[in-house]
């Protein structure tokens, strides 16, 4: 049995680029799909099941940026933007408001096909594996993270907004507790082959999740700065285990 292949939405008024993107991830086993604006991109969603969304930042009218701001507000469809700005500050900015990741202009075919998967495999990662056996929760402060169905919650249910990059990110820190880990590490377990080490957004992740989960996040006390080392997780955490069916 084969099984259907990820849909893949590009997003990008250059034809000629939005014709190649579409073509290599094609080719690399993807259902492409094309929008030549947002407006198409609109569109695109409202008319099917979309997995994820490569999306160029700089378009008329509404740009990347403003489009992947307003598709956070309802939606946490993974979404990697493509710029042509070298600028540190533009990708982060682009972290900020909700991508997952992003590709610098021109870029290779095997560094944006090994984006995509790398982003496909963080939100589907362990989700099969676990299902079966029931949910895997890690319970800390007042915060639940709840494995399998890839969310984090306060214990009044209240649910906080996570990207797949930032729930992987926290995962990862939690389960190698109480070890400190490199930002070259967190990107090896966080994005496999699509790591680079000179990467900056292992920072912005962490500055966007302690935002999200610590009380004042000027001084941090769960997720913790180790000097010229990196990021550990030190938080008390209980594990929970429940069986499907209780």
């Amino acid at each position: 049995m084969v099984n259907n292949p990820h849909v893949i939405l590009v997003v990008d008024d250059d034809p000629q680029i939005q014709d190649l993107t579409a073509h290599l991830l094609a080719n690399n086993g993807f259902k492409a799909l094309k929008a030549g604006c947002t407006a198409e991109a609109d569109a695109v969603l409202a008319g099917g099941h979309v997995d994820l969304i490569v999306l160029d930042i700089m378009m008329p009218k509404e740009d990347g940026r403003q489009f992947c701001q307003r598709i956070r507000q309802t939606s946490r469809i993974p979404i990697i933007m493509l710029t042509a700005l070298r600028d540190d500050i533009d990708r982060i900015v682009g972290l900020e408001i909700g991508a997952d990741d992003y590709v610098t202009k021109p870029f290779t075919p095997l560094e944006l096909v090994a984006r995509v998967k790398a982003v496909l495999r963080r939100v589907s990662d362990g989700a099969a594996d676990h299902a079966p056996d029931g949910s895997r929760q890690y319970v800390f402060n007042d915060l639940v993270l709840d494995v399998d169905r890839r969310r984090l919650q306060r214990l009044d249910s209240t649910e906080i907004d996570l990207t797949s990059g930032e729930f992987s990110l926290l995962l990862t820190l939690i389960e190698s507790r109480p070890r400190v880990l490199s930002r070259d590490q967190l990107l090896d377990l966080t994005r496999g082959a699509s790591s680079n080490p000179f990467d900056r957004s292992i920072d912005t992740h962490i500055s966007r999740l302690r935002k999200k989960i610590e009380p004042d996040p000027r001084r941090a006390q769960i997720i913790k700065t180790v000097r010229n080392l990196g990021y550990a997780f030190s938080g008390k955490v209980e594990k929970l285990n429940r069986r499907a069916g209780r």
